[in-house]
């Protein structure tokens, strides 16, 4: 049998429709192209309400910040230092394979010092002098916590609302809710950069859009000379030709759409033209030469260094500044098993100026009242050491039960604390926020009800936050 024709023999009722009646094909190919349009703008009736921010720069710190050493303030714990963590605490609760064979868990202050900064006396660690200075710009969540222990699971939970891989990242919700405000850079922009301390996999999914088409998925920049794999054209492959290329290449598509009636194509189709208007787009946006000397000066020594945390940053408000809705850098290295003390110093000489730096970037460009920034990772760290505990080293396991974040700028109240933890920051005593809780608030930021964002597959309407979730109100301005 021809192949082609049995390829037809295996498809859907789509097919026969679209071979039964001449007409229906255009006419369903021109809707389509006109849901292309749409989908620029996001859907119709969103926002919901005024929104407080147009765009969310979200920082994920990727695996898992103590929040012991960098945020919640533990004075008490001086007195309990090397004794076993009372069972009274633990209460049994589900610990990693990496120390559920320990024959104890003793208890490790942080060797930090913690001070209070701003108007509103923020406690943080001596860690992060930088983001002390704006510490009235920023709410802490000190009673973040999650149902994830492993770090895939629970980035996945934080990107994407579940546990398992498949669903829409939180990227893709909001770029298929709200559109784009630039017709010539992608809605949903992703970055990576390398700490130097222990790293986990970081896979390409975790800023995919699941059952969503894949336009709404997250573009990774890359440092060097091509950001965006495959933008640039090949040697000696001048702009006309290209041109003529994605011309021709568009009507073979549109006559694939015909026959197979499948929504992908005319995706497609969208993808290439957008990624035309990218080639000349994305290498004035990357390009940081005609950035004052004040600023890398304002966002540290590492900010010259393409793909550096600092050069993410700057390019972050770049970002912001054209109108791209959801930015998120992904910075790599927290997870700190061992040698904490030796690696938080690191990981926080690469992200604590860099991170404030944007915050006062944003204000002093009068762009933080509309800009929500999102700083945290998967989940925190125990109180207890992870192995030997000596005077000046320790290492710390995975805590989903409590653990810190902070958010800053538009439809936020900066200067306060929410949420509260027992004396050794093992359990919340007061306000706990969940993972779909925190969607929530940021989507209320965006002007969105997350209960009303919703995408039917397979005969169930879906959402960010499932069936849960509620906002945050506590720390709205």
């Amino acid at each position: 049998m021809d192949p082609i024709e049995e390829r037809k023999r295996l498809l859907t009722r789509r097919h026969f429709f679209s071979v039964s009646s001449g007409g229906l094909g255009t006419a369903a190919l021109a809707s389509l192209l006109a849901a292309d349009a749409q989908a620029a703008k996001g859907l119709p009736g969103l926002p919901h309400f005024s929104a407080k921010a147009k765009r969310v720069i979200y920082l994920f710190q990727h695996g898992a910040p103590s929040q012991l050493d960098l945020f919640d303030y533990k004075p008490g714990l001086e007195r309990a230092r090397g004794a076993d963590l009372p069972e009274s605490i633990r209460m049994g609760q589900r610990l990693t394979g990496m120390t559920a064979y320990q024959s104890s868990f003793p208890t490790a202050p942080s060797i930090f010092r913690f001070s209070q900064h701003g108007q509103s006396g923020l406690w943080l660690s001596e860690l992060l002098p930088h983001t002390a200075r704006v510490a009235d710009r920023i709410a802490i969540l000190r009673s973040m916590r999650t149902e994830a222990i492993n770090h895939d699971p629970a980035v996945t939970f934080f990107q994407t609302g579940f546990q398992l891989a498949g669903r829409p990242s939180i990227g893709s919700w909001i770029s298929y809710g709200l559109g784009s405000e630039n017709q010539d850079l992608p809605a949903f922009v992703v970055m990576v950069s390398q700490g130097k301390g222990g790293s986990q996999a970081l896979a390409d999914r975790q800023w995919g859009s699941g059952f969503l088409s894949t336009r709404y998925q997250g573009v990774k920049f890359r440092s060097g000379a091509d950001p965006v794999l495959y933008l640039s054209n090949p040697a000696g492959y001048e702009d006309p030709a290209r041109r003529r290329f994605l011309d021709d290449l568009g009507r073979l598509n549109e006559l694939e759409f015909k026959d197979y009636q499948d929504p992908e194509i005319s995706t497609r189709i969208a993808q290439y033209e957008m990624a035309y208007r990218m080639q000349s787009s994305v290498p004035e946006l990357t390009d940081l030469s005609k950035e004052p000397e004040s600023t890398f000066a304002l966002y540290g020594p590492d900010s010259r260094q393409p793909g550096s945390y600092a050069a993410n940053c700057i390019l972050a408000r770049r970002l912001a500044e054209r109108g791209v809705r959801f930015i998120q850098l992904f910075h790599r290295g927290w997870d700190q098993h061992n040698n904490l003390p030796r690696e938080i110093r690191q990981q926080c000489q690469q992200t604590d100026q860099p991170t404030a730096a944007l915050i006062q970037d944003l204000a002093q460009r009068g762009m933080l009242d509309d800009t929500l920034v999102v700083w945290g990772g998967e989940f925190g760290r125990t109180v207890y050491s992870q192995g030997a505990l000596t005077q000046d080293n320790y290492g710390r396991d995975h805590h989903p039960r409590c653990f810190s974040m902070w958010l800053a700028g538009g439809g936020v109240k900066g200067g306060l604390t929410h949420g509260e933890t027992d004396d050794f920051s093992y359990n919340i005593v007061r306000d706990p926020v969940e993972v779909h809780d925190l969607h929530a608030t940021i989507l209320h930021c965006l002007g969105v009800d997350h209960t009303r964002l919703t995408f039917k597959f397979q005969g169930r309407h879906y959402r960010l936050t499932d069936v849960h979730g509620n906002v945050v109100r506590g720390i709205l301005a």
